[in-house]
């Protein structure tokens, strides 16, 4: 069961990493995994976990500030969609300094307000349609 969180901040602070720690090592053994599931569930399903951690590697290995900008829009659009304070400056810094810890409390994010991460987007509509957990209500609704 996953607690309830406060509207306007993060659920966990950004060195939080070992507060969950199979997030923690996903991230950092696998950081395009992380980022990819994160991706997925804020663009709705719209695009793959697949696209974008495979992206998200591609720029980092050839261009780290391409994959910071990459992360950077996403952290920008977590806050934005759950109304969690801050701004895009410190998001970029983060984003650009701390890509790790930054997924990772990205990571955390969603699966404190309640998605099961690894089930991706369509995992989580069909397990909410289901009843067998309560995915969160998200800007727009559960649609696909």
């Amino acid at each position: 069961m996953t607690e309830k969180v406060a509207y306007g901040s993060w659920s966990t602070g950004l060195c939080d990493c070992f507060s969950d720690c199979s997030s923690c090592c996903l991230t950092f053994w696998c950081p395009c995994v992380s980022f990819g599931r994160v991706a997925e569930i804020l663009d709705k399903g719209s695009t793959s976990c697949c696209l974008h951690g495979s992206l998200f590697c591609i720029l980092t290995i050839f261009t780290h500030v391409g994959g910071c900008i990459h992360s950077w829009v996403y952290r920008a659009k977590l806050r934005e969609v759950y109304g969690i304070e801050g701004h895009r400056c410190s998001d970029c810094l983060v984003s650009c300094f701390c890509p790790r810890l930054s997924i990772c409390q990205e990571y955390r994010e969603l699966k404190a307000r309640g998605f099961q991460m690894s089930a991706g987007w369509d995992g989580n509509v069909q397990m909410q349609t289901r009843g067998v957990t309560s995915a969160p209500a998200v800007e727009g609704g559960m649609s696909h």
